[in-house]
């Protein structure tokens, strides 16, 4: 009977909790939207640490100021070692700039073409992947395949994959979610299948190509392709609401400086990474700007064109229904609101 009686309780305090977050962070939203505006970029990171932040970054590059480096919060909160603003970060789906980059400058050279078909490059998936024969190198590099997400599995993020292989199995044999071409789905799927492609071209890891092609013209001496390349005390902690461990030590792809991802989004919105012909079939294929998300880690990437500025900003702080993606999304816009008056004043 107190067994039976305890789990009542449970039930009924997971759903008072439940309902009391479903009120309590829309109005967080909310008054992340109507404070007052602060005078500085540097007073809004500190800001958006009271909203629930752990930490924050923000780097700023506006043409005819100097950069402006920026950090609040902790860069180690059991260490309680303060941000630094030059601490490595997990950029997630901002990379997805650089394999299409990379893309880029391989149809270019004439190694890859936009128009064959993933039947092409990866003959061994026809029968595994649904229109294989009909979705191309340009229908993935846009998300509009119809692949399945295999980061969509089912408890995906509490166990990660490892491998191509690992990660690939996760939507062999499933229908398609639409024909190639007939709609927009984002999908991670998409740039697994475009690196195994690069890697097959070029007989080496695409990355390495990203580095002679992209990294090392651009003097970006703080981006690599894993965790295993870095000094782990570099990376700023990342945290997940609800889990109490520092998420720093998952490898989840590239890692690099709100510099180095801040010099690199300037050279590819003004054309600087391109030899002639490329920006134009850049153009024609992806966009200019990117965020990214794993657990823990929020990030983003923007060119601000009436500002001639780009902003890069970090958070360490996930959270499972993404009411902090939507809070970072409404701190990017305020910052976006100092720098213009900033720049009107």
């Amino acid at each position: 009977m107190k067994k039976k009686r305890t789990k009542q309780i449970f039930r009924i305090v997971l759903f008072l909790g439940t309902a009391i977050s479903l009120f309590f962070v829309p109005w967080l939203l909310v008054k992340a939207w109507i404070l007052p505006l602060p005078d500085t970029v540097q007073e809004q990171l500190d800001e958006a640490i009271g909203h629930g932040f752990e930490g924050m970054i923000v780097y700023v590059d506006q043409a005819g100021q100097p950069p402006q480096h920026l950090a609040s919060g902790w860069h180690n909160r059991e260490s309680e070692i303060p941000a630094d603003p030059h601490a490595l970060f997990k950029i997630a789906s901002i990379s997805k700039l650089y394999d299409a980059v990379a893309v880029t400058k391989l149809v270019s050279d004439g190694r890859l073409s936009l128009d064959k078909t993933l039947a092409n490059y990866l003959p061994e998936l026809v029968g595994k992947i649904e229109n294989a024969e009909k979705i191309t190198l340009r229908l993935m590099i846009q998300h509009r395949s119809g692949i399945p997400n295999f980061t969509d599995a089912p408890n995906f993020w509490a166990a990660p994959t490892e491998t191509y292989e690992e990660s690939l199995a996760l939507i062999l044999d499933q229908p398609a979610n639409f024909e190639p071409g007939e709609d927009y789905e984002y999908c991670n799927t998409n740039y697994l299948l475009i690196n195994k492609i690069m890697d097959d071209v070029l007989g080496y890891g695409n990355f390495q190509f990203i580095q002679e092609e992209v990294l090392t013209p651009l003097h970006l001496n703080n981006t690599f392709s894993a965790l295993s390349e870095v000094n782990i005390d570099n990376v700023m902690s990342g945290y997940h609401v609800g889990y109490p461990l520092d998420l720093k030590e998952n490898d989840y792809g590239m890692h690099a400086t709100a510099e180095d991802v801040g010099t690199f989004l300037r050279a590819l919105n003004d054309g600087s990474l391109f030899k002639p012909g490329e920006q134009e079939i850049y153009a024609s294929i992806y966009e200019y700007e990117h965020g990214g998300w794993v657990p823990g880690y929020q990030s983003f990437a923007k060119y601000y064109k009436e500002l001639d500025a780009v902003v890069i900003a970090f958070y360490s702080t996930t959270d499972p229904k993404l009411y902090n993606w939507n809070l970072s999304e409404i701190i990017n816009g305020r910052i976006v609101k100092i720098l213009k008056r900033q720049k009107n004043s």
